[in-house]
């Protein structure tokens, strides 16, 4: 059997894979989206600095 890393790399070099990857770079590439992403991030980085 194939660890989640072997089947992860496999479906990455598949056409569908290949496909989603695309998809997602796109959509990293909004604006909008890396506004979202930094806010995201502030957000959880402040919590971890309240406990």
């Amino acid at each position: 059997m194939a660890s989640i890393t072997q089947r992860i790399q496999a479906f990455l070099h598949s056409p569908r894979g290949r496909q989603l990857a695309e998809q997602g770079r796109r959509q990293l590439a909004k604006p909008e989206n890396q506004q979202r992403i930094k806010g995201l991030l502030a957000r959880l980085q402040g919590r971890g600095h309240r406990r």
